[in-house]
């Protein structure tokens, strides 16, 4: 990196096992299964992604030593609505591995987005319940394709649907969702592309107000905005090799698939000459927005959007100045389309510093002399769009050995619209004659713990307050309480503000100086109540919000929290279903899934366009070290006289 500001691109090599595949291996991918198991003109891709190697064979790895390669793919036949998976061998263009995956869905592909809007558009059933709105001019409707989940009926069973909602566009540009149709909803069948059936639930005058957000609407803007200068004259202070990042004392590997997007291997903190584990994998696993809203089609809208859209096919080319300012490394990602031809998404990832203020700081009440360093964070971070609403996921790495994870959600509402005189109990009024709904994101994290090594336990931490007695003579005392989660099912746990609960990942393997087991805590920063029935579709669909801890005994192949196949399933995989079994947790590999989210009651002020809003989650150092290991932070040269004395 030559000046501040300038943006360099990762470059295009495959030099370790965990790097995600390069064009020509998602195009090999394609055509060795297309050779073996050619399902004719109806053959669509859903996924070609790397398979990932077991942990043997990334720990064994050497630089220019061979690697395994494999790729895992799924395909479908649009034809007859059967998916099937394929392991190919890449080192031999060989499928090793194929198999019928009955009764499942592939997830919604972007060709669908298209699509949905174009079908319903054509569909004279659709134009006529337009035209009982007022409506004529069919190029003007906005239609968003959404998950149809599951609900039973007998007339969708069997097929892949897109529910829909629709908006009015006055002109391209116009912000659609200040103009709802309410009511109208088409049922799409996107393998046959054909409207199944439209679903009328009465009809509300249409929204007009011009509630544009656009710079290109505005007439005035603040002018007391002075610039703002991040400069690094000598360039950032981490360095890229292929995929993996070094900054200071971390190291860790930057990965990317169309499912979750941005993926993060091999974390590791330098501890005295040795690199010590800390996370083998981390990554979004699922996340859920269940709306509030009881009838009028609404309540359909339980999006799952990792698993039924993919959040990294979503992802957006991230713009210097705009998404990231600073001395900026980007990542660029390769996937696969429908067809089995690869695609760049440029500058997906985006990898930089960022000042954050005090890191530690002392004034010596007798002496006055006063040390103080300031702190600075690795920032890695990917941004999605999926329909209505942007979410960025930011990875946060400090000098104090802390990993901090970051959900910003911004984008615009999904609105409603209002009847004549209608008061919404399930939403807030945004705009005359437009209300947003009641909701929740939910988002589940799966980390792969493996602190100072594989095998690892998780202790349930409480504080508890002792009761008023002789060994308590004045009330105030309290102590702490920890349980061992020995099994999956005891593990399956919720926060408790009364209890200050977290949980620490311990070391079976390594103490400290102190005599201590190693261990990092997780920081529940953003616990949500499930307000969803254990009835309710969604909560047996995504049973994962319904707890905040879920703890498993590692599997390859348990990577999902809702399951492999979440569109339109009935509810019961991923997270249940493997911890059903109860499997043993004590001294061995383990993953921790953390669910967390946003409770959003709409404000006025979120509308027309949303300011960010985070959520989140903190993994602290406890006892990993054996002192503030960020004491070796150097002063800052500007302002040594005041950090130094």
């Amino acid at each position: 990196m030559n000046d501040a500001g300038e943006e360099i691109r990762a470059a295009e090599t495959t030099a370790h096992p965990l790097d995600p595949l390069s064009p020509a291996e998602i195009r090999r991918a394609a055509a060795a299964v297309r050779a073996a198991h050619d399902l004719g003109t109806g053959m669509m891709f859903e996924t070609i992604s790397l398979r990932e190697p077991d942990k043997d064979a990334v720990q064994a790895f050497r630089p220019g030593a061979p690697m395994p390669r494999e790729a895992f793919v799924c395909a479908f036949d649009r034809t007859n609505g059967k998916v099937y998976e394929a392991r190919v061998d890449l080192a031999r263009d060989r499928v090793v591995d194929w198999r019928h995956v009955p009764g499942v869905r592939p997830r919604i592909l972007v060709d669908d987005i298209t699509l949905v809007g174009e079908v319903a558009r054509a569909d004279p059933r659709f134009r006529a319940a337009l035209a009982r709105r007022g409506i004529t001019d069919i190029e003007k409707v906005q239609v968003d394709p959404w998950s149809a989940g599951n609900y039973g009926l007998a007339d969708e069973a069997g097929r892949r649907l897109s529910h829909t909602f629709c908006w009015y566009r006055s002109e391209p540009n116009d912000n659609g969702y200040a103009h709802p149709i309410e009511g109208l909803c088409a049922v799409v069948d996107l393998d046959r592309a054909e409207v199944l059936r439209i679903d009328d639930y009465g009809e509300a005058p249409v929204p007009m107000g011009n509630r544009n957000y656009a710079a290109r609407y505005r007439t005035t803007f603040r002018t007391d905005v002075k610039p703002l200068e991040i400069v690094q004259p000598d360039g950032p202070s981490f360095t890229v090799q292929g995929n993996e990042v070094r900054w200071q004392k971390w190291r860790l590997r930057v990965g990317f698939n169309g499912r979750e997007g941005l993926v993060l291997h091999t974390i590791g903190y330098e501890d005295g000459g040795h690199l010590r584990p800390v996370l083998h994998r981390a990554a979004l696993s699922e996340m859920v927005v269940p709306y509030a809203h009881p009838g009028g089609g609404h309540f359909r809208k339980n999006a799952f959007d990792v698993g039924e859209y993919g959040i990294g096919v979503l992802a957006n080319s991230l713009a210097l100045g705009c998404d990231c300012l600073g001395a900026i490394r980007y990542f660029d990602a390769w996937l696969n389309d429908s067809k089995g031809d690869p695609y760049c998404i440029a500058s997906a990832v985006c990898l930089h510093e960022e000042d954050v203020g005090i890191l530690w700081k002392h004034t010596d009440l007798f002496t006055g002399a006063v040390d103080v360093r300031r702190a600075r964070r690795l920032v890695v971070s990917s941004i999605s769009t999926v329909g209505n609403y942007e979410y960025g996921q930011f990875w946060y790495f400090h000098q104090d050995g802390s990993i901090h994870f970051e959900i910003k959600a911004t984008g615009i509402l999904n609105t409603a619209g209002l009847r004549p005189g209608e008061k919404p109990d399930y939403g807030t009024i945004v705009s005359p004659g437009v209300y947003a709904h009641y909701h929740q994101h939910v988002f589940n994290m799966r980390l792969d713990m493996a602190v100072d090594g594989e095998r690892n336990r998780v202790v349930e931490v409480d504080t508890v307050a002792l009761p008023v007695g002789p060994d308590n003579p004045h009330g105030n005392a309290f102590t702490i309480r920890e349980t061992v989660l020995e099994s999956e099912l005891r593990a399956q746990r919720n926060v408790d503000f009364n209890a200050a609960r977290f949980w620490k990942i311990t070391s079976a393997d390594r103490r400290n100086a102190l005599g201590q087991p190693t261990a990092y805590r997780l920081l529940p920063l953003n616990p949500v109540p499930t307000f969803s029935s254990p009835q309710s579709m969604v909560a047996r669909r995504a049973a994962f919000m319904t707890r905040q801890l879920w703890v498993s005994a590692y599997h390859p192949d348990e990577m999902h929290a809702a399951g492999r196949y979440p569109n339109q399933s009935a509810g019961g995989d991923g997270l249940p279903a493997w911890t059903a079994a109860d499997r043993p947790l004590v001294d061995t590999d383990v993953v921790v899934w953390h669910s967390f989210g946003l409770h959003h009651l709409p404000r006025p002020e979120d509308f027309p366009v949303q300011p960010v809003t985070t959520a989140g989650f903190a993994l602290h150092p406890s006892g990993f070290f054996d002192e503030n290991p960020a004491l070796d932070v150097p002063p800052a040269a500007s302002t040594m006289s005041c950090c130094v004395d």
